[in-house]
């Protein structure tokens, strides 16, 4: 759950995973900032994700924080604790993201049976989705262009209040 994810169990990687991130980062010629793919449902991605987001702001409180963020719905869920990771998840994605992609695990499924027509939608399926989505809202910032050509500007233009910066994609 998120508290394991979040105190207990993610708390005991972070140092390691940080140190992943350390690396990668002094590689970069010009960091604009981070983009973070997770879901909310589960312990890792709403506890862990969400610790990991903090920790980065922390070390790099300039950088853009970006994150595709996967809310669980009732109608496909695994355990019952899915909506308290998600809501524990909100919080800390308000106060250290800048900005979040909303992604609605009942919609995926629902493209997955309605528009792609597929009577059982794999994970496979499901993310080939999300990199849709993903390669779509980034398109701006790997090819040339005037508007919205790096993390900041896209912010600057798609959010009017620094706390109201959630996005339900459309597809």
């Amino acid at each position: 759950n998120w508290a394991k994810g979040h105190y207990t169990e993610g708390a005991e990687l972070i140092d390691s995973v940080l140190e992943v991130v350390r690396k990668e980062a002094e590689n970069c010629d010009c960091l604009q900032g981070f983009q973070v793919c997770h879901s909310l449902g589960g312990g890792t991605g709403s506890g862990m994700g969400t610790l990991l987001i903090s920790k980065i702001r922390e070390e790099y409180p300039d950088r853009m924080m970006l994150t595709f963020s996967v809310f669980p719905s009732p109608k496909v869920s695994d355990t019952v604790v899915e909506p308290y990771n998600a809501t524990l998840s909100v919080h800390q994605l308000v106060e250290n993201a800048d900005e979040c992609m909303v992604l609605d695990n009942e919609a995926l499924y629902d493209i997955c049976f309605r528009t792609l027509k597929l009577s059982t939608p794999s994970f496979g399926d499901l993310n080939h989705l999300i990199s849709a989505t993903m390669s779509g809202v980034t398109c701006c910032l790997r090819f040339p262009g005037q508007l919205n050509s790096d993390l900041r500007k896209l912010a600057v233009n798609l959010i009017p209040f620094p706390r109201l910066h959630f996005f339900m994609v459309g597809f």
